[in-house]
């Protein structure tokens, strides 16, 4: 099940915008959902030569072949370098070099693309460029991005993808057919996710907070480093930090999927939530496979303590970002977990 099927009315809709195409089209919604891959399919649609009646590409033209090797000469994606340096991508732009790569989609990222405007398309087609995410643009570089909007070219289409959409400029906003996914049912979702080859696809969607494609990357990634931060924090009061901040830094060390401490806090801080959540007896919203376990562990909080810790855990998400001793850290991480259980 691709995408497409993910999104069905979405792209359907996308896809009777082909006899009237626009010049530029906001993408956003909840991150995870498969915006971009769903923005990325129609650009390739647009530019397959032998799209299938529900318009998806055929996967075998040569426009599909050029797209699937990253060389097709009327598409473009600008994305942050980190970005591309992390998937592997290189997108329109982007300069290699010593200095650490950029957060941010640069001005000179645009500029890069008035060549590509103003010469004719391949074989007299369309020409996409694909920007995720669009809120990566800092205002010079949207503002460059303006002057292209301001001045439509004829079978040229911009594809913006954004979580945010309401960080991005009035103007830029005002440019642009918005296009907004919600996000997929949940049965929808589970069923995605099984085709995709995710076990445990209920659990893994609820810690994704319903988003597939998110859920699918924590399935495929984040499974020691989670189960190592569960089977700790399970404890509870029986929890001994340093034995813990041992075991867990271990794990840490050995996961070759990007920052995995971050990864670590953002899970912890579901943790608390639903545990804040059972000692209102209310159902959690994340660990739903950890129901009564974390029923149990409710029962045995100081409230207040729990609701102090959660607010340290947004200080400790904050200095994981920064270099840091991760066993030290992790040690003060868990000594202030334990100390919200009740002495028995």
């Amino acid at each position: 099940m691709n995408v497409s099927e993910l999104h069905n009315e979405t792209w359907q809709s996308l896809d009777a915008r082909r006899a009237r195409l626009p010049h530029a089209l906001l993408i956003s919604g909840r991150r995870g959902i498969g915006k971009f891959d769903l923005a990325r399919r129609f650009a390739e649609s647009l530019l397959c030569e032998m799209p299938a009646p529900t318009g998806e590409p055929c996967g075998k033209c040569a426009a599909c072949n050029w797209l699937a090797q990253g060389n097709h000469p009327d598409f473009r994606l600008l994305q942050p370098e980190a970005m591309a340096e992390q998937e592997g991508e290189r997108s329109e732009g982007h300069e290699t070099g010593q200095k650490k790569p950029s957060q941010q989609i640069t001005i000179d990222q645009v500029r890069a693309l008035d060549d590509f405007l103003h010469v004719g398309t391949h074989r007299h087609g369309v020409r996409a460029i694909l920007i995720n995410p669009a809120e990566a643009m800092n205002p010079a570089t949207a503002n460059a991005l303006l002057k292209a909007l301001e001045e439509p070219i004829v079978s040229t289409l911009f594809l913006l993808v954004s979580n945010e959409h309401s960080r991005l400029l009035p103007t830029i906003r005002s440019r642009c057919q918005q296009v907004h996914i919600p996000q997929p049912a949940q049965e929808l979702a589970i069923r995605w996710l099984r085709a995709s080859g995710v076990d445990d696809a209920a659990q893994w969607l609820a810690l994704a907070g319903g988003s597939p494609l998110l859920a699918a990357e924590l399935g495929s990634s984040g499974r020691a480093v989670l189960d190592a931060l569960v089977e700790q924090m399970a404890r509870g009061g029986k929890l001994n930090p340093l034995s813990a901040a041992a075991a867990v830094d271990k794990v840490l060390k050995a996961e070759k999927g990007a920052a995995p401490l971050k990864r670590l806090i953002d899970w912890s801080q579901k943790w608390l939530l639903d545990l804040m959540l059972a000692t209102q007896h209310l159902p959690p919203r994340y660990f739903v496979t950890r129901r009564q376990q974390i029923y149990d562990l409710a029962v045995a909080t100081e409230p207040r303590r729990l609701l102090e810790f959660h607010k340290k855990a947004i200080q400790y998400k904050a200095q994981c970002e920064q270099p840091l001793n991760g066993r030290l850290f992790l040690e003060d991480f868990f000594l202030s977990y334990a100390a919200i259980f009740k002495i028995s």
